[in-house]
């Protein structure tokens, strides 16, 4: 058995979902549950009850009238899930900005600031620092979110979240191309930027469209950056 999962039904479901959108399950694989039981050291009752949890979540789906396969997302699935998480990030940086921006959120968004602007001033990318990015990044975006005690938002983001590249940690970096992704790195960092001073002056529509285009960064300013080819 995993060390890291227990045999209650919600490590189950957040171990079996993580595989999901780390592509350890492919999309369109069939499931059983005992070899997935077999897989995780665990018995079949739960992995049975995390699969009705998983199914209910969008990311497996009916296949017959007993078997259960990954849920196969197009492109423009992501690129909707994508959306809905700016519209819901968006909106809760909206509502922030209206109530005015607390000591606390205001110090840890500031120490993101600090952290990211070190990481992409960097000379270059390293496999540590895209790491330490990735961690920035979803604390930045958590401290807005959660600046909201009523969790109505969070708890919206969580769900969508399941979904392969939804989540504002999904950061997808292609090795092969660091400068490219140094360059994407440095716009999410000046939204990041812009959004703070956004919070600071209490511009709620300004920050919620800010929130919105940032979550875009991944899907559209891709070919942006793409050096120009002469033939």
């Amino acid at each position: 058995m995993d060390p890291m999962i227990s045999a209650d039904n919600s490590s189950i479901v957040a171990a079996l979902r993580k595989r999901i959108i780390d592509g350890h399950y492919a999309p369109g694989e069939r499931l059983a549950e005992i070899p997935v039981a077999e897989a995780l050291g665990v018995s079949r009752t739960p992995v049975r009850l995390a699969f009705r949890t998983l199914e209910q979540e969008g990311l497996l789906q009916r296949v017959g009238k007993r078997a259960l396969a990954v849920r196969v997302f197009s492109p423009a699935d992501v690129q909707c899930a994508i959306e809905v998480r700016g519209v819901l990030e968006g909106l809760a940086a909206r509502l922030l900005a209206e109530r005015g921006l607390d000591p606390k959120t205001r110090e840890v968004l500031l120490d993101c600031l600090h952290e990211g602007e070190a990481i992409v001033g960097a000379a270059q990318l390293t496999e540590e620092s895209i790491g330490a990015w990735s961690e920035v990044n979803t604390r930045f975006h958590a401290a807005i979110v959660d600046a909201d005690d009523r969790r109505v938002i969070a708890d919206a983001i969580a769900r969508n979240n399941h979904l392969p590249f939804a989540s504002a940690d999904s950061i997808i970096i292609d090795r092969a191309e660091l400068d490219q992704a140094h360059q994407r790195l440095r716009i999410a960092q000046l939204h990041h930027r812009l959004v703070f001073d956004a919070l600071e002056k209490g511009e709620a529509a300004r920050v919620e469209m800010l929130m919105r285009e940032h979550a875009q960064i991944g899907l559209r300013y891709d070919n942006l950056l793409i050096p120009e080819r002469h033939e």
